[in-house]
Formats: structure tokens, C-alpha cells, sequence
């Protein structure tokens, strides 16, 4: 049997020691578990270092890490991880308690956005809401005279992004669709080196999403129910469809209802399908078929696909496949580019390629878990003082955003979709054309 074959370290070795440190040597081990005693003997050590930390926090009124706290910038989650960073010293033994008193200026809040632009004194809007209301929001923003950064998708459905281009170039202003991966050093550097020709002329390109995430910690269906006190549920909905209140369609899980969101295609596709426009020059363009397939979740309460494989075909004759898999984890994310030479893939974190020789003499960047999302900001910030064009500016981020609705307008009418990404309209299919633009729900609406 296999297992008896297994091998086992039969020796230690003592490679170098101290009072306060040493280096020791174990062999043999089967293939892989190195790192399987690495990761034993980490956690071994962290629990038998002595010192204190926070172990548990509460907040008045808020119940779980994805809340936000009115009149606090920061979200919950964000707390959580700056929580993380504090240094504490326990004098005597066992555990403390202790009540951290926070207090900073006043943040004004509004329950109706359009108090927040007609403020005069405010110059900058950043948009983080679902994403039915983005467009929404940032063309009256814009209106305002405010600049914008938008959260990625720009838009719920293609039609939006037309009239939040020109709402930006009309009244000259600066938006920033936020695809941070735009200003990652990873990104820019396998951009610049496919641009470059490192792996020859781009024949084919590769897209992995991961599927849909948090629905663990929804568990299963719930019923309708009355909306919590003091959340105002119809502005919440604003230009969307009028539904019954169910806790498992709102906060984070949006994203996988159609009438809010568009699914992990959107939602990961927006920063993924986006590197791979930018890599191919597809900044002003698009492909020109979209087909594909999808499985749904057996259960049936949430809309959006668990699992796609949606092919792009564009002019040149580059095919682009876009696969969201179950169980996807970051490295395995990403875009890769495939040539005459070899391949690169790139996510968030580093650059693979194969053969790995056309990396050879090429100094990667330092990267860092928040370096892209502090320099796109930055960007953005830059753009406002100079007014030069952003990294993402609205332009990119529509026509990125439409690649993402194109493979979900394939995979939801079961067809295949002829773009015409000159028109930017589907070509022969009347039907499918529907799916381009949203009816508004009264009084709402775009412009």
C-alpha cells in the first residue's frame, strides 16, 4: 500500500544554532511536505510566543465585519484590519479587557446623494455603491462639477457607459473607474513586456475568475422580510426594480443578483478581463463574437452563473477565453497571454511565464498587498491637480466593463452575440440587443 511507502524523516540535522535562533535540516520528506511542516511548525511557534493582542472586538449596532458604522469613513473591515496593527504590552498574567474610546471630527452623512453634490465646498465624489447606481450618481456628480472615481463595473449594463463618457468630457471632468490593477506595478510591468513582444505575437489569451464568494456565510434561502430599522430600503433599490426585502440580496451578496450586479464576470472580470483589453490595445475597441456557457447554483437562490467558459473573438483573430471556476484562489487568478514565443500570466502578486528564460534579466517590482490600490488612488488625485487623463479613465472602464456584460448577455440568452465594437451595438439579434440598457424605475432616471 501507498501509505506504507510513505517516507518519513530519518534525521535531523543541526546546520548552525544560538541562544536565539537555529537552523535545522530534515530528510527525506515526500514531495510537498516541507511546506505542509513549515506551516505546522509556524503555527506551533506563533502559539507559544509569548505576548498579547486583540482577540475580539464589538461595536454597538453592528453585526458582522461587512457593516459600516454612519458617520465613520472607514468600513468594518477595515477597522478589523487596523485593529491588527496595534502593539499592546500585558503587564501580569491572563487575559485583559480593555475599552478603546475613539473619537475624531464629525463626518456629515446624507440619506439622498444629491445633498452631498450640491455642497459647494466638496470637489471630489467617490463612488462606492452598488453598482446599479453608478451611473446614476456619477453623471449628476459630474454635473455638480464634482470629479468622480467610480467603483468597478463602472456600469450595470452597457448602455450606462455612453452617456457617463460624454457627462465627463462635457463638463471636463476627471473620473477614474476603480480597476486598481491599472496602477499595480505587476500588472503595468506584464502589460508593458506583452506590449513589447516578450512572448512574440499574442495569439490567444486566458482569463480565470474565481466563483461566487461570501455565499458560504449566507448559508441557504431566506424568506422576505421587513427591512431593519432605519435602512431605507427604496432608496437603497433607487433605480432598480421594486423587490421585496431579503437580507441575502443586499450588502455584499448584491453582486450576484441581476438587477444589481452582474456576478463574478463583473465583479472580478472588471480587474481581470480589463488586463487582458490593455495587453491586447484593446482600450478603444472590443471583440466582435461572444459565446459561452455557464452552470447556475442547484439551489436557485441567487441568479448569477457559479461557473462560466465565455469565448471572445476579436478582429485580429486573437480568442480570448474567459473561465470562472469553483475553488479559484489567488495565484491561480489572472490573465495570461499566449504567443509565438511562450506565455505570461500575471496576477495579483507576480509574473509567471513559460519558458521562464523570458524573464531573465527583468527586475520585478516590489509589490505589496495595498501598493495598487494607494497609487491608483494617488493617480486619481494627481489627474484632479493636473487634469491629465487617469489610468482608468471613464473611457477604459466602459469599455472594459461592456466585455464583461457582452459574456453575460451570451451565457444568459444561450446564443451567440455579434458585436460591433465601432457601433457598440449587437449585430442581427434583437433580442439580445434588450439586455444593452435597463428601464429606470420611476422617478429615476439617466441624464
Amino acid at each position: 500500500m501507498g501509505i506504507l511507502a510513505f517516507q518519513k524523516p530519518d534525521k535531523v540535522i543541526m546546520i548552525q544554532s544560538s541562544e536565539t535562533d537555529g537552523l535545522f535540516e530534515f530528510r527525506p520528506l515526500e514531495p510537498g511536505y516541507g511546506i505542509t511542516i513549515g506551516n505546522a511548525l509556524r503555527r506551533i511557534l506563533l502559539r507559544s510566543l509569548e505576548g498579547c493582542a486583540i482577540s475580539r472586538i464589538r461595536i454597538d449596532n453592528v453585526w458582522h465585519e461587512f457593516a459600516t458604522i454612519p458617520g465613520v469613513r472607514e468600513d468594518v473591515t477595515e477597522i478589523v484590519l487596523n485593529l491588527k496593527q496595534v502593539r499592546l504590552k500585558l503587564h501580569g498574567d491572563g487575559p485583559k479587557k480593555g475599552v478603546f474610546e475613539m473619537r475624531g471630527k464629525r463626518v456629515d452623512t446624507y440619506g439622498d446623494f444629491r445633498e452631498l453634490c450640491d455642497r459647494k465646498d466638496v470637489d471630489v465624489v467617490f463612488c462606492v455603491t452598488p453598482d446599479h447606481w453608478h451611473s446614476k450618481i456619477a453623471i449628476d456628480a459630474m454635473r455638480a462639477g464634482k470629479d468622480v472615481y467610480c467603483e468597478k463595473p463602472l456600469t450595470l449594463v452597457i448602455g450606462e457607459g455612453k452617456p457617463m463618457i460624454d457627462a465627463a468630457r462635457q463638463h471636463k471632468r476627471v473620473v477614474q473607474t476603480g480597476t486598481m490593477q491599472r496602477s499595480g506595478a505587476e500588472f503595468q510591468l506584464a502589460v508593458d513586456l506583452v506590449r513589447k513582444g516578450i512572448v512574440g505575437k499574442i495569439s490567444a489569451v486566458n482569463v480565470t475568475l474565481p466563483s461566487p464568494n461570501w455565499i458560504a456565510r449566507a448559508g441557504k434561502p431566506v424568506p422576505n422580510s421587513a427591512p431593519p430599522e432605519g435602512f431605507d430600503y427604496d432608496r437603497w433599490l433607487g433605480p432598480a426594480p421594486l423587490r421585496p426585502y431579503n437580507k441575502n440580496h443586499v450588502h455584499y451578496l448584491f453582486r450576484f443578483f441581476w438587477d444589481y450586479s452582474g456576478g463574478q464576470q463583473t465583479n472580478f472580470g472588471a480587474h481581470h478581463l480589463d488586463i487582458a483589453q490593455w495587453g491586447l490595445g484593446m482600450d478603444e475597441s472590443g471583440p466582435v463574437a461572444v459565446e459561452g456557457s455557464a452552470k447556475f447554483n442547484a439551489d436557485g437562490w441567487y441568479e448569477t452563473p457559479d461557473t462560466t467558459e465565455i469565448r471572445y473573438t476579436y478582429a485580429n483573430g486573437v480568442v480570448m477565453t474567459c473561465r470562472q471556476k469553483l475553488n479559484t484562489k489567488n495565484p491561480d487568478q489572472g490573465t495570461e497571454f499566449i504567443g509565438e514565443k511562450g506565455s505570461l500570466f500575471v496576477y495579483r502578486g507576480g509574473i509567471v511565464t513559460t519558458p521562464k528564460e523570458l524573464l531573465k534579466g527583468i527586475e520585478m517590482p516590489k509589490i505589496t498587498s495595498s501598493q495598487a490600490n494607494f497609487a491608483h488612488v494617488n493617480n486619481f488625485y494627481d489627474c484632479i491637480r493636473s487634469r491629465k487623463s487617469p489610468n482608468a479613465d471613464v473611457s477604459i472602464g466602459h469599455r472594459s466593463a461592456t466585455v464583461c456584460h457582452l459574456g453575460n448577455i451570451a451565457v444568459r440568452t444561450g446564443r451567440k452575440i455579434q458585436w460591433d465594437p465601432a457601433t457598440e451595438t449587437i449585430v442581427g439579434d434583437a433580442d439580445a440587443t434588450k439586455w444593452v440598457m435597463k428601464e429606470y424605475r420611476k422617478p429615476y432616471k439617466l441624464g
